[in-house]
């Protein structure tokens, strides 16, 4: 078993082990962050400018944090948001970060802003999801990508992993499979360790029984290369793009936090062309 297997089955243990009945004490909860981040008491309790005494005190419950300590320690644990909030509910305090849906009048310019990236971005494919991959929005060039997709995948909530990755999606088309979804896996993979969401880690367990070929070493793949690129087979042409991920900078909701744009650039003069063209058609 790989590292990363057995280290996204530790967190699937760790994450089953964290939700009984009754929500973990908030020493727990921390302890668990901090261990998740390999650091010590020592470390942890210098960073957040805190005694180790005191850290090891709250972690046993045998004091009990402020509100400031418990936002001071989960920045200084690189928290995501939703956890943080979780941490404060569980130390006995509300919430700090709104949790609003993304269709809320609060959010009306970061979605603004979204859509204007989106579209912007064509005649290139270019798409946002949430926190779980799930397809948010999407511009008109990813249209003709999930032409032959099976319906079944395309029904809300559509997710842009299991897309990739099921052999009714796009996997059939993909001309280097292995590895983009080694890329994807390992990307996937990160987020798992660092958020430890239920969600996410059974996604990453689902993904792993799809037929995929095993990934190639990084040195055949090419010595010149730059990037793993998403070659896909459309007609009698292969495109060929590198991919780049945007987020919010400095968010303060929760669902700000977890949205992520992906757009696709032409790794070649062809793609370009072609997708310059596929525009027109659909003009």
């Amino acid at each position: 078993m790989s590292n990363g297997q057995s280290s996204a089955r530790r967190a699937v243990k760790s994450s089953a082990s964290a939700s009984p009945a009754k929500a973990p004490h908030f020493g727990d909860q921390l302890r668990e962050w901090r261990q998740r981040r390999h650091l010590s008491q020592l470390d942890l309790a210098g960073d957040a400018q805190i005694s180790a005494r005191h850290l090891s005190f709250v972690e046993t419950g045998r004091a009990a944090p402020s509100r400031d300590m418990v936002l001071r320690l989960a920045e200084r644990l690189d928290v995501p948001l939703r956890e943080r909030n979780m941490l404060l509910v569980a130390a006995g305090f509300a919430p700090a970060f709104p949790n609003r849906s993304l269709d809320d009048p609060a959010l009306a310019a970061a979605r603004q802003a979204m859509e204007r990236v989106l579209k912007a971005h064509e005649p290139y494919p270019a798409l946002a999801v949430d926190r779980h991959w799930n397809l948010v929005s999407a511009n008109a060039m990813i249209a003709p990508f999930l032409a032959g997709v099976a319906p079944s995948l395309l029904a809300p909530p559509i997710n842009v992993m299991r897309l990739g990755f099921h052999p009714q999606g796009l996997a059939p088309l993909t001309v280097n499979l292995a590895e983009w979804c080694g890329h994807l896996l390992e990307r996937l993979h990160r987020q798992c360790e660092a958020t430890a969401d239920p969600a996410l880690i059974a996604l990453y367990e689902e993904l792993k029984t799809y037929p995929v070929p095993a990934r190639k070493t990084p040195h055949s793949v090419g010595a010149d290369s730059l990037a793993v690129p998403f070659r896909m087979r459309m007609g009698d042409d292969v495109l060929s793009f590198i991919s780049t991920t945007m987020v919010f900078g400095t968010p303060l909701d929760v669902t700000l936090s977890e949205l992520a744009l992906e757009t696709f650039f032409p790794a070649d003069d062809r793609t370009a062309e072609k997708m310059r063209a596929l525009a027109k058609s659909l003009a």
